[in-house]
């Protein structure tokens, strides 16, 4: 169940007044290496994000057809990456991103799990050179528009996420919505500040400053018509996802990759999938499949 501290938040910001203005992150690629490092042991398998992992992962894999080629943009330290790789076996993965040092922290995640059906490449996801018109199956990307340094930034992702989708293909982008009270920033930052490293602690209240507001991600989000949803949190925007409403038949590959993983978690862990889970759900936006 949500800490009173939480459901606390959730009211004062879903009744505040304020509006947040979005405030860019002090480096718009984490070519630092100490907080590259940071963010990359926070989110391994064993670290505190891997709940978070697995139902991106699971919500992802619904818009994943059995042999698409898909896009990841922003893939970072392929993290997130390497769990949607592993319940979509049959598929292949491209994981783009603009900073050096996460690709090599990216490729080193990949060996380290034995992911064989995803390569990285750098590129800059506002513009997707070599990648040509409806040449992919499917673009996901996690946690990442926050990165980007403006609204029209925003703008010509989607717009070239668009363009090198296949007719029909599926999407899956979700990032954290700009709240509206900056003290609700720095709880939800430092909520589990005791667990996650202090670099980490500093990026994640750097990134909900620097998240977009519905409102903008629904704008950009239009370029795909009627063939996506804007899902949110409940009762307020703290992530957003936008997703193809169409969806692919679950496949026992997936849901059983999904079921392994889930049980290697934590019980700590496996309860933070639910409650993230019962957020969006609460939202109109259930799990694609329960792993337990």
């Amino acid at each position: 169940m949500p800490s009173p501290a939480l459901l606390l938040n959730l009211a004062l910001d879903l009744f505040s007044g304020q509006r947040q203005p979005r405030v860019t992150e002090p480096e718009l690629l984490m070519d630092d290496p100490a907080s590259a490092e940071a963010f990359m042991l926070a989110g391994r398998e064993d670290g505190i994000l891997a709940h978070t992992y697995l139902y991106h992962a699971i919500q992802a894999s619904a818009v994943i057809a059995p042999g698409a080629t898909v896009l990841d943009l922003g893939c970072g330290p392929a993290n997130q990456l390497a769990f949607i790789a592993r319940l979509n076996s049959d598929a292949r993965f491209i994981g783009l991103d603009a900073s050096d040092a996460m690709l090599d922290l990216g490729r080193e995640t990949l060996a380290r799990n034995a992911i064989t059906n995803t390569r990285l490449c750098a590129g800059d996801m506002t513009a997707l050179r070599g990648f040509d018109d409806g040449s992919v199956d499917a673009v996901i990307s996690t946690m990442s528009l926050h990165h980007l340094g403006s609204l029209e930034a925003l703008s010509k992702t989607l717009c070239e996420a668009r363009r090198v989708l296949k007719p029909g293909g599926g999407i899956y982008l979700v990032d954290f919505g700009r709240l509206r009270r900056q003290a609700s920033q720095a709880f939800f930052a430092t909520e589990n500040a005791a667990r996650q490293p202090k670099l980490f602690t500093e990026d994640y209240y750097n990134s909900l400053r620097a998240a977009f507001s519905l409102d903008e991600l629904r704008a950009a989000a239009a370029v795909f018509g009627a063939a996506t949803r804007i899902h949110r949190t409940f009762l307020v925007p703290f992530l957003v996802a936008i997703r193809s409403t169409a969806s692919q038949p679950l496949r026992p590959a997936t849901v059983a990759a999904a079921r392994a993983i889930h049980a290697a978690l934590s019980p700590r862990q496996q309860y933070e999938l639910r409650d993230l889970s019962r957020f969006f759900a609460h939202g109109g936006f259930p799990l694609a499949f329960k792993p337990w």
